[in-house]
């Protein structure tokens, strides 16, 4: 078989499991990313997302689909990451995610998920 065909198979094998190939984040992120979810899910709190107070639910799946987004693109190494680049502020409006939960003040999603990420890792 010619060395140069050879070659050219290689070459575009790697390629192409290059393209496909995708790191998931260590094991403890995902457990933490998915309880923070789990967290906000089952929070019944209200949700400030561009101008619309949201339920849980719905904040819940849009940061699963952010977080998603994120892992195929390899940007999640630490549940920070999660926090900061996914459930801090909008990606189209840049405006800071906020949380209201059973009438209370008004907090933003940066804090309030890292008051909760500091809670779970404590035990």
């Amino acid at each position: 078989m010619n060395l140069r065909l050879i070659t050219g198979a290689v070459l575009m094998l790697g390629l192409t499991l290059a393209l496909v190939a995708r790191a998931e984040p260590p094991t403890n992120v995902q457990i933490e990313v998915n309880f923070l979810l789990g967290y906000i899910d089952g929070s019944a709190c209200e949700f400030y997302r561009n101008g619309t107070w949201r339920d849980s639910k719905a904040a819940q799946e849009h940061l699963r689909d952010k977080y998603q987004y994120l892992v195929e693109r390899n940007q999640i190494k630490t549940t920070e990451d999660f926090i900061e680049m996914a459930a801090t502020k909008s990606s189209f409006s840049g405006q800071p995610y906020m949380v209201r939960c059973n009438g209370g003040a008004t907090v933003t999603s940066n804090q309030w998920l890292h008051d909760e990420l500091v809670r779970l890792r404590m035990f």
